[in-house]
């Protein structure tokens, strides 16, 4: 006959194993309810030296992808100023195109100094750093969404390469400056439903994680027209990821956005 102890020991234990298999799952079902979190740095070319395009890829959404300047890739890949490409197209990465400048014959002496010269300059230079006022980029820029910053531009390579605005689900995202919309799509990881306007041959802007595109390629929009809604694409809460480059490199976009 068992007795009441024994009883009482057993439902313990079946309490203790029921326990413990709620505990197991209520942590798998967290984890697989987590929100990827994607590096939104540039991504290293493959190592056969070229990207195939896809479709609905653009010449600027490689460019951005691998953190290059589009001209630049375009000159290197023989494709025209209209900038257009084709899907299966090979469109090589590690290309450089070098303009030769003719050579100056001149004394070792005279040679010497130019080189001490150089070598001075570049130093000096290296050390330097030149922030580009607002007035000076020929572009009047303005604030994509009203939010509060949550996450602030780094130079270091994997993190931030723009500015996070907080924002919630279906609020407007507005075009930073005039310009054209030459890249709308999800295809560069990390960026979800994305936005990239041209606004001169120098400047780009980007706007992520949009809920919902109100413009396509090609369109040309003006300064503070409604481009998108804020959304959660891609990352694990509403915002707005702005971002700014410069001759196809990041830079911190509150050098550019008038303050307050």
């Amino acid at each position: 006959m068992v007795s009441i102890e024994e009883k009482g020991l057993k439902l313990l234990f079946r309490v203790f194993n029921i326990l413990s298999i709620l505990v197991v799952l209520s942590a798998c079902s967290s984890s697989t309810n987590r929100a990827p979190v994607y590096d939104r740095g540039s991504v290293t070319p493959p190592k056969s030296g070229y990207h195939i395009v896809a479709s609905g890829e653009t010449l600027y959404s490689i460019a951005w992808r691998y953190g290059i300047d589009y001209k630049k890739l375009a000159a290197a890949n023989g494709v025209g100023r209209s900038y257009t490409i084709f899907p299966g197209q090979k469109i090589y990465l590690n290309k450089t195109v070098t303009k030769q400048r003719p050579r100056k014959v001149a004394s070792s002496s005279s040679s010497t100094k130019a080189k001490s010269s150089r070598s001075k300059s570049t130093t000096r230079s290296q050390k330097k750093t030149v922030v580009t006022p607002v007035s000076n980029t020929g572009l009047k820029w303005r604030w994509p969404a009203p939010g509060r910053i949550i996450a602030r531009f780094s130079s270091q390579k994997s993190l931030n390469k723009g500015i996070d605005i907080q924002g919630g689900l279906g609020e407007p995202v507005t075009a930073a400056a005039p310009g054209v919309v030459v890249y709308a799509g999800s295809g560069i990881r990390g960026y979800g439903n994305l936005l990239i306007i041209k606004h001169s041959e120098r400047f780009l802007s980007a706007y992520a994680h949009n809920s919902r595109l109100l413009v396509k390629e090609d369109g040309v929009v003006k300064e503070g027209q409604k481009i998108a809604e804020i959304g959660k694409s891609g990352t694990d809460r509403s915002k707005l990821h702005f971002e700014i480059r410069r001759d196809g490199k990041p830079v911190d976009p509150l050098r550019y956005l008038p303050k307050r």
